[in-house]
């Protein structure tokens, strides 16, 4: 369907504002269906990035920044994000021995299990959403979508 039905918009718009408004709103999409997925465990997708920023560390703490700097959706209530996370036991934090005024960021146990548990309701999903496209057309919108990115940066 195209998005100007989705939107009901009955003017034309121009085909880059189309290229984006699609992108949009199919973002929009995505972020809604995954944060459904995740509210029973009581986790945002924003939080669970976090999560898996940090087990990608492999043991090794991050600071604030580093978990910043990695995340999907770039915000600046990253701090509150881990805030939210520590009072879950999911995570934990302390003060940088080589600098104090920085603080490091570490997945608990728990927090690893967790993720574990969750890895494969979110794979699920993501597997449903994109079912619709081949491989192939998976592998090209990836492509563009690449493309797009290019010309923001």
């Amino acid at each position: 369907m195209r998005i100007e039905d989705i939107l009901k918009i009955n003017a034309n718009i121009s085909l880059p504002k189309s290229v984006i408004v699609n992108v949009l709103y199919t973002n929009g999409l995505i972020n809604a269906e995954l944060n459904k997925a995740l509210k029973p465990s009581d986790v945002s997708l924003q939080q669970f990035n976090v999560l898996r920023i940090l087990r990608g560390q492999n043991g090794v703490a991050a600071s604030l920044s580093d978990v910043q700097e990695r995340m999907i959706t770039k915000m600046s209530n990253t701090t509150r994000l881990v805030d939210k996370l520590i009072k879950k036991g999911l995570v934990e934090k302390q003060i940088n021995k080589k600098n104090k005024r920085k603080i490091d960021i570490s997945i608990t146990a728990e927090g690893l299990s967790f993720l574990s548990d969750i890895d494969i309701l979110i794979e699920n999903k993501e597997v449903e959403m994109v079912s619709a496209l081949s491989d192939k057309e998976a592998t090209e919108l990836i492509r563009l979508l690449s493309k797009l990115r290019l010309i923001a940066d």
